[in-house]
């Protein structure tokens, strides 16, 4: 009876940043020490790790791609260096066989490679070229890479473990076909896949059909943290070949899962010969044992966490993240006592802690008592830097010098507010944020240059009914309420004119929040609209203020994606498009 193998595996779900090649290198190093520190065999590191992710046009400089190939081979020498050698490590990064797909010299089925390398006593032992290339919704791999078409098995300690990336495992057919052709035991998967509401519950279905399909265990790694738009949420996993979750980190923090996986050994004989998974297998070997170790470990299954808690984590990380590794001291932003200001406000304060956040009051003629003392309350409940700045003045010296009316004087003061804040940011080196939200984003609810000023947008992808939502949730967690009752129980106004209020302008955000939903994340067309039982007028209406507003969109700031399709990457139209619904 042969024994099987125990492999004690760790999953670094750690945060890197785009281009800081170096960083990401040590980064691999410090939690590489911990991994050998709790007795792994193996770490496995989240996709592209030592160039962060994703590069964009990155890829097609051939500095920076000698940069990171450069990087590995140093990586695994340093590893070695600092003693830890006999680690075996996997380890994410950017590699080339050729010139890009977009230049003259380009040759079909050789490029820039979204990689995955083993590295074990100094050498980099195998690499693995990512097969399935994802081109929808934020990503362009298609445009980057080229796709692989071999599967790197290695055998470790006399267990087979086969190296994938990230859209393998959301894809049937190609690596894990392969993977149970060649009879792997152990599928390591390593990830940069964004978060969005409930993508949790995806992967895990996902991981496990996966694992079956393979017939081997599958551990699927995820990196965490903050790039631009995108935020990533770890949720790494261990299932077991008959699709057993073993093992599940939280999200949104970094972490290094460690479990042991009693494995298969290898056996001797040769993949069968079929190839209708479209992969070849390529083989490599590590003349090392698996070293038993005294206790077994079990890296546990992490709680889910409720919708409110998910996304508030993603907006705090979005937003920490942007702000840290853009290296702004602090951010401002202005603070009108309305719900909008109040949860960027909160989520700020979360993020950087309240000495790093500047909020301001830019009342006008027109803004009214309750808002200026909500302002004031939520400042003193989170303990931010607040100022007042008011814009009348400013306001009046326009007006002794234009002759505006109606709506022009209503952007006037959005505008001087906008001026205001860019002068402090320039002044005290501030990241100006802006709080508008994705319902008011989608119909152009917003001035031009005025409340739209501003460098990130922590609620650009959070329509105005989650913005209540949130709210109120935040206000349940322990420690002071950061957000007044009355700034989530008012109705919504820009205080631009005499007792103006947002259902002036637009349909009740419970009616509207829907249909935007169903046009913009959905792509459903008018007709559909309606038979879901929205009244056509409305529907037309709110499509027309969608379509016409695409214009404010293309200069909007970025901010954190929690949706299945948020603006910016996910959603690309043409400005100049003649093209509307039902006409």
């Amino acid at each position: 009876m042969r024994v099987m193998p125990t492999l004690r595996i760790a999953l670094a779900q750690v945060n890197s940043t785009v281009g800081d090649i170096r960083g990401n290198a040590e980064s691999v190093r410090r939690w590489s020490r911990t991994a050998a520190g709790a007795g792994a065999h193996l770490v496995a590191f989240p996709e592209m790790m030592l160039t962060g992710y994703p590069i964009e046009d990155l890829v097609f400089r051939n500095s920076f791609v000698e940069a990171s190939q450069r990087a590995l081979r140093t990586l695994a020498a340093d590893l070695a260096a600092d003693g830890l050698g006999e680690l075996a490590v996997v380890v994410g990064y950017v590699d080339a066989d050729g010139p890009p797909a977009i230049s003259a010299d380009a040759t079909p089925g050789v490029g820039r490679r979204d990689a995955s390398a083993l590295l074990h006593r100094g050498e980099v032992v195998a690499t693995y070229f990512k097969h399935h290339l994802p081109n929808y919704g934020v990503f362009d791999e298609d445009r980057y890479f080229e796709a692989g078409d071999t599967l790197t098995v290695v055998r470790l300690g006399g267990v087979d473990v086969a190296l994938t990336v990230c859209e393998d495992i959301w894809q049937a057919g190609g690596p894990f076909t392969a993977a149970r052709r060649a009879g792997v035991g152990l599928v390591v998967n390593i990830n940069a896949s964004p978060y969005e509401l409930n993508k949790d519950d995806v992967r895990l279905a996902l991981v496990q059909r996966r694992a079956v399909e393979a017939g081997a265990t599958v551990a699927f790694v995820n990196m965490v943290g903050g790039q631009d738009e995108l935020v990533f949420d770890g949720d790494s996993m261990i299932v077991s070949s008959s699709g057993e979750l073993l093992a599940r980190t939280g999200q949104f923090t970094e972490e290094m899962l460690v479990h042991d996986l009693d494995l298969p050994l290898a056996g001797d004989d040769a993949p069968a010969p079929e190839h209708g998974d479209g992969m070849r297998i390529s083989h490599a070997t590590i003349d090392a044992a698996l070293p038993p170790r005294a206790e077994r470990k079990s890296g546990g299954i992490a709680d889910r966490v409720e919708d409110e808690a998910e996304i508030w984590s993603a907006l705090v990380l979005g937003l920490r993240d942007y702000v840290n590794k853009n290296r702004f001291p602090s951010v401002i932003f202005g603070l009108s006592g309305g719900i909008d200001s109040a949860v960027v406000a909160a989520i700020a304060v979360d993020a950087l802690g309240p000495e790093r956040v500047v909020g301001v009051s830019l009342p006008s003629g027109f803004s009214s008592g309750h808002s200026k003392d909500d302002a004031a309350d939520l400042a003193k409940r989170t303990g931010l830097d607040y100022r007042t700045e008011p814009i009348q003045a400013m306001v009046d010296s326009f007006l002794a010098n234009m002759s505006l009316s109606g709506l022009a004087v209503e952007n006037l003061q959005a505008r001087v507010r906008g001026v205001i804040l860019m002068a402090l940011s320039n002044q005290e080196g501030h990241l100006v944020l802006t709080t508008g939200n994705k319902s008011e984003l989608a119909v152009g609810y917003s001035t031009l240059y005025g409340d739209s000023v501003g460098g990130f947008n922590p609620l650009k992808d959070v329509p105005k009914t989650m913005v209540w939502q949130l709210a109120r949730w935040r206000n349940t967690q322990p420690g002071t309420p950061p957000i007044p009752e009355n700034s989530i129980t008012k109705a919504p106004s820009a205080e631009l004119r005499p007792d103006q209020k947002d259902s002036d302008s637009l349909p009740d955000y419970e009616i509207l929040d829907p249909i935007i939903k169903g046009y913009v994340d959905r792509d459903l067309g008018r007709d559909e609209l309606i038979a879901a039982g929205n009244d056509p007028a409305l529907v037309d209406r709110t499509l027309r203020m969608i379509d016409l507003a695409e214009y404010k969109r293309r200069q909007s700031a970025p901010g954190t994606k929690i949706s299945g399709k948020a603006f910016g990457r996910d959603r690309r139209l043409p400005i100049t498009n003649l093209f509307r619904e039902g006409l």
